[in-house]
């Protein structure tokens, strides 16, 4: 009876816990605040401690999680409403460096040396400082740096050329399914893609990984291999 009452605590706090995370919205670990981070971490802990302790009243688990939850919430809507507010909880970017002049009080704000600068500036690509003209603490912890004009890249714009703007393709095969609503948004139809497939040598749709159509209507298909690569060359 233990056992079972094991299981169905630990299938309600994965529930709890997937319902709680999706109203709470999806974001990465690092646009996550320090503050989503800790109620992240403790709304983790009381469900794992609602699974394996034994608990006189289920539900006092249960409205803990809420509560954290319906915290985190208020505090999400609070700071998209209230700049005020989303200073106080996230904070506001920090200009480290600008035109050749590093910032110490700001380095010391961001609990950052010269050091560190230095090393995520080259693992950004930036070896040297004289090639950046300001790099930015943003409030999510990372660091935005905008090169000098003369070092950026060259781009079409700058050579006076016209290029075509890309656009997103349409997955519509994938892992040997046709996706029918990404297909008919493409404004093709079954009869189209077979006799695509089959000018690209494929009876099968199952051999089909993946296929993308593009604004140009041209299709793009990738096989599925089931072989290992014979030869390793990445180590």
């Amino acid at each position: 009876m233990e056992i079972i009452h094991v299981i169905l605590t630990a299938l309600g706090s994965i529930i709890t816990l997937f319902i709680l995370s999706k109203l709470m919205g999806n974001r990465e670990m690092s646009q996550l605040t320090m503050f989503d981070y800790i109620n992240g971490i403790t709304i983790g802990s009381i469900a794992a401690e609602m699974a394996t302790t034994e608990f006189t009243d289920v539900t006092k688990p249960f409205v803990a999680m809420i509560i954290y939850a319906l915290v985190v919430i208020s505090i999400s809507e609070l700071t998209n409403k209230s700049i005020k507010f989303r200073r106080i909880v996230t904070g506001k970017p920090v200009i480290l460096y600008d035109n050749g002049t590093i910032y110490e009080k700001s380095l010391r704000k961001a609990k950052l040396d010269s050091s560190e600068l230095l090393c995520l500036c080259r693992t950004a690509g930036y070896f040297d400082l004289s090639t950046i003209q300001t790099i930015i603490l943003e409030p999510n912890g990372k660091l935005s740096f905008l090169p000098l004009s003369d070092t950026r890249p060259l781009t079409g714009k700058d050579m006076k050329l016209s290029i075509t703007q890309d656009y997103l393709v349409a997955n519509v095969i994938i892992d040997g399914h046709i996706m029918t609503d990404n297909l008919k948004h493409t404004g093709n139809n079954e009869t189209w893609l077979h006799s695509q497939l089959k000018a690209h040598q494929i009876d099968d749709i199952s051999e089909v990984f993946l296929a993308t159509c593009d604004r140009q209507n041209t299709l793009h298909v990738y096989k599925k291999c089931n072989e290992l690569q014979a030869y390793d060359i990445l180590e």
